[in-house]
């Protein structure tokens, strides 16, 4: 029997860019969410807080030991560097680029994709309550 492949969405947001920042995610296994999580990450970006949600995110799929994730983002930034499909020129975002890759090569299969804000709420209402209580 093939295990099966659990699904993340992250969501990472800043009010002003710079400024107060949280990150969230939300790890699904067919139907059921057997994870989530959130934090107040303080002064950063936009990009720098949905990369912090993709590391959050990838570092609780690794805890609970699958192998294989579909990661679902409304980053189109973020997803594109992580497919390679940008290069990641700024240097900070290089370094959390490169926290996300190293955590990726640690896995089986993984996969990107960019959806709509609209199908990422929950990930998004984590963002917010982590801005909002850590502000």
């Amino acid at each position: 029997m093939t295990p099966e492949v659990v699904r993340l969405y992250t969501d990472g947001g800043a009010r002003g860019n710079p400024g107060p920042a949280g990150a969230g995610f939300v790890l699904y296994r067919g139907s059921e969410r057997v994870a989530e999580g959130a934090r107040y990450l303080g002064e950063a970006t936009n990009n720098q807080a949905e990369y912090a949600a993709l590391i959050d995110g990838m570092k609780k799929v690794v805890a609970l030991g699958e192998r294989d994730v579909d990661v679902y983002m409304d980053s189109e930034l973020i997803v594109n560097q992580m497919r390679r499909t940008y290069r990641v020129k700024d240097a900070a975002l290089g370094k959390l680029f490169i926290q996300a890759w190293n955590i990726v090569q640690t896995l089986g299969r993984v996969t990107f994709s960019h959806i709509p804000r609209e199908e990422n709420a929950e990930a998004d209402r984590l963002v917010n309550q982590a801005i909002d209580h850590g502000a």
